[in-house]
């Protein structure tokens, strides 16, 4: 006898049952116990609009909202958003709840390639919930989360910056 418990091996094959709301539904899921959240999304439930880029929680492309905050989907196991209420990039486009921010993007090719531009999206959205006038310096330093090897951040800046002034003054990004 070696002393070796095998019923601690892990054959892989276990896995564990999550439900989440994601994007207003409803959903239920078998996840492997060390699955990440943006895997578990992309993977199981087809929403690959959040990308899964260094999944170091350094890049940003992974971000959705968990609870109302943005989190880095890489960072986090499945099983720890059991219960949440999840919005991606789709469900926040779906609701209109980031469409002046998207077209504002868009007007100002501040997307490029596109690869960040969803996780941009998400951070932009939550600093202009919490401040309503943010600063450029603002901007930029709620930026630094996110990585963008297109575009020199000043146009996703100043995109921010329009859709927070154009919502002070009750109409849409100039």
């Amino acid at each position: 006898m070696s002393g070796f418990d095998e019923t601690l091996l892990d054959d892989g094959d276990e896995t564990v049952p999550v439900r989440f709301v994601v994007n207003g539904r409803k959903v239920a899921c078998e996840v492997a116990p060390r699955e990440t959240l943006v895997d578990c999304l992309r993977n199981a439930l087809e929403l690959t609009g959040t990308h899964a880029g260094c999944e170091m929680g350094a890049c940003g492309a992974c971000l959705v909202q968990l609870d109302g905050r943005a989190v880095h989907s890489c960072l986090m196991f499945a099983v720890q958003a059991d219960g949440a209420k999840i919005n991606t990039i789709e469900g926040l486009t779906e609701s209109g709840a980031i469409a002046d921010l998207q077209a504002e993007f868009h007007r100002r090719n501040a997307l490029q390639c596109g690869f960040c531009t969803p996780g941009m999206l998400v951070n932009a959205h939550e600093l202009l919930s919490q401040v309503a006038r943010p600063s450029r310096d603002e901007i930029r330093d709620a930026l630094s989360g996110n990585y963008c090897r297109c575009t020199g951040y000043e146009a996703i800046v100043d995109a921010i910056d329009a859709v927070a002034k154009a919502r002070r003054e009750g109409g849409g990004a100039t």
